[in-house]
């Protein structure tokens, strides 16, 4: 994988927590138990995945458009709704600056989903 600083960075995030699903052979990122990135190597069988480490991202639907004809490693989400999702594949070229900007969104969209007085508690510790 070649962006190693993605762990450290998803966890520093507010409220983050850490899971590892093993049906899935994913580690997945939350707040409060709800889902804002899940990192993952599909196997070879889910053709354009497969064989690729990737993170899964929530996002705009039309940002996600716009994303994925601009960069060729962004993809609609992997086992999620392509449309709120995306997936980004981690042995591509995408700038970490991007990367880093993608997750903290994708963090920002769930958060905001959650009752006020939830974020204002993850938010202030």
């Amino acid at each position: 994988m070649k962006y190693e600083w993605l762990d450290e960075y998803l966890l520093s995030l507010p409220g983050a927590e850490k899971d590892y699903k093993p049906e899935w052979a994913w580690f997945r990122y939350m707040i409060r138990g709800k889902l804002f990135a899940a990192v993952c190597s599909p196997d070879v069988k889910y053709q354009t995945y497969g064989g690729h480490d990737l993170v899964n991202l929530k996002c705009d639907p039309a940002r996600s458009e716009l994303l994925r004809a601009q960069h060729p490693e962004v993809l609609p989400g992997f086992y999620t709704d392509k449309r709120a999702w995306i997936a980004v594949l981690l042995d591509g070229g995408l700038p970490d600056e991007v990367l880093r900007e993608l997750c903290g969104e994708s963090h920002r969209l769930v958060l905001e989903k959650l009752p006020k007085y939830v974020q204002r508690e993850i938010l202030q510790s």
